[in-house]
């Protein structure tokens, strides 16, 4: 946990890395999308051999279409380059790629970062987490539903359907001309590409090769957003008693990957970084982290136990943490057993 003392510094600490370098931003780009394109090319190349040899080469350019998602994400935090214009044309080609339209993903994400962990204020940019008191007083229907969203299946196979192939096509409620002209824009740009690669390999081809990526990828990119804000011992207040330098380094976690991992991921399992100061790039929040000492004790997981956040659906206010449904109606009947007791 991070004490009071270091919570009025920590940002103050982390400033010194927000500083982008563009021969760095250069340098990513061309070796992020550079193999990507090369793995969509051997796995077109392959395919025609064997799905499965083909499915090696998908397997790893899902990783660096995660990274190229990275880089998008940077851009509409505008660190990635100082000029942001160039985040802009950036971000738009990246978001054509990973099919996330810049300006409005930009809007929700930011957000996402103002709000984390603010139970008063779920809802945007953010997954659907109920309390542990506010899903018993659901009605049935808002507790199937929120089951059937919490399922695995759901959120990391057809979640990344529904939001990366569906929702981000369409504007938000309120958005501004800017925003509307950029969703529009994107759309035109994939369907213009995902036409020229047809017309180019055939449907049948593109659709096993970029859907078997397109998929591997998306559920990746659910995960670590999921696992980066659920684990065991999370950060949710109530407005009132919600600080933001509590909810970056304590409501999101220091997912610790080994190197490969680390590197196709752009770094983002230093999310508690990325929290605290969204204008660090990268490249540099693994700098950050290891040269800011309070952040040493922030809440850390791994590849092994971040497993273990899969089970958590409820968010409990008495216990500050995350449990399963099982755990939830056990505590409920305790309680009851207990108020019995007292009552006779």
């Amino acid at each position: 946990m991070t004490s009071q003392n270091n919570t009025k510094t920590l940002k103050k600490q982390v400033a010194p890395f927000e500083q982008s370098q563009t021969a760095k931003s250069v340098w990513q780009i061309i070796n992020t999308l550079g193999p990507f394109f090369l793995l969509w090319y051997l796995a077109y190349i392959s395919l025609p051999v064997s799905y499965w040899l083909a499915l090696v080469p998908m397997v790893i350019a899902a990783g660096f279409l995660t990274r190229t998602f990275i880089i998008f994400h940077d851009c509409t935090h505008h660190s990635f380059f100082k000029n942001r214009r160039l985040n802009r044309i950036v971000g738009t080609v990246t978001g054509v790629l990973t099919l996330f339209p810049y300006d409005q993903w930009g809007h929700e994400h930011s957000v996402h970062h103002a709000t984390s962990g603010n139970l008063d204020k779920r809802g945007t940019g953010d997954i659907w987490t109920l309390t542990v008191d506010e899903y018993l007083a659901a009605p049935l229907k808002t507790r199937l539903a929120y089951r059937i969203y919490r399922n695995p299946f759901v959120m990391f196979g057809i979640g990344p359907i529904y939001v990366f192939l569906l929702k981000n096509r369409f504007n938000r409620k309120g958005a501004r001309k800017k925003e509307r002209n950029n969703t529009y824009l994107t759309n035109v740009l994939i369907v213009a590409l995902i036409a020229l690669l047809c017309w180019a390999i055939g449907w049948q081809t593109f659709l096993i090769v970029q859907g078997s990526i397109f998929m591997i990828s998306g559920s990746i990119g659910i995960w670590l957003f999921y696992v980066q804000h659920t684990f065991e011992d999370s950060y949710f207040e109530e407005d009132k008693k919600w600080e933001y330098v509590l909810a970056a380094v304590e409501g999101s976690s220091f997912y610790k990957l080994p190197k490969l991992l680390q590197f196709l991921t752009g770094n983002i399992g230093y999310h508690h970084v990325h929290h605290l100061s969204p204008r660090v790039p990268n490249y540099k929040l693994e700098e950050a982290h290891k040269n800011t000492p309070p952040l040493e004790n922030v809440p850390t997981i791994t590849l092994a136990t971040s497993l273990r956040s899969i089970h958590f659906r409820l968010w409990d206010e008495q216990k500050k943490n995350f449990v399963t449904f099982r755990e939830a109606k056990k505590q409920v009947k305790e309680n009851m057993a207990v108020r019995m007791k007292a009552e006779h």
